[in-house]
């Protein structure tokens, strides 16, 4: 997170002189970038750091005609409409819409949560889905020059 921190203390700096109005639009810049690099860390399998995500338990997903289902995980939690970015003056956001939120965050953590509407609870391991990679530290620091070369 020192990268994290290093980038937000160069970035006050220069954000400090643009208005409300060109903070907002960099914002948005910078939600647009890291929205497709994380749906693409998600179809990947993979966490911000790069380690895979902890395997699916064998056998344990069927549909309904008894055949095992062989889909990657998230395969719908990536698309855009549960994942959206936001942006305001003060910040960027790219994250959960919806109820989908609550299921996306229990599998991020790592959490106990009931596997349906009154069925048994389970823990699920760890598989953080959104964050920022030293890539996307990267593509921030030139996504903000490249706004600021064009001011």
């Amino acid at each position: 997170m020192d990268d994290l921190t290093a980038l937000a203390d160069w970035c006050d700096q220069l954000l400090a002189r643009l208005s409300a109005g060109e903070r907002r639009q960099l914002a948005r810049e910078i939600a647009r970038d890291l929205l497709p690099a994380n749906a693409r860390r998600i179809a990947a399998q993979q966490a911000p750091d790069g380690t895979p995500y902890t395997p699916r338990k064998a056998g344990a997903a069927r549909d309904q005609r008894g055949h095992i289902r062989r889909g990657a995980m998230f395969a719908k939690l990536r698309t855009t409409r549960w994942l959206r970015a936001e942006a305001t003056a003060e910040r960027a956001t790219v994250g959960f819409a919806g109820r989908v939120g609550r299921i996306a965050l229990v599998h991020h953590e790592g959490l106990r949560d009931r596997v349906r509407p009154g069925g048994p609870e389970a823990i699920y391991p760890a598989r953080p889905l959104l964050g920022l990679a030293a890539a996307d530290v990267e593509r921030i620091r030139d996504t903000v020059l490249a706004h600021l070369a064009g001011r």
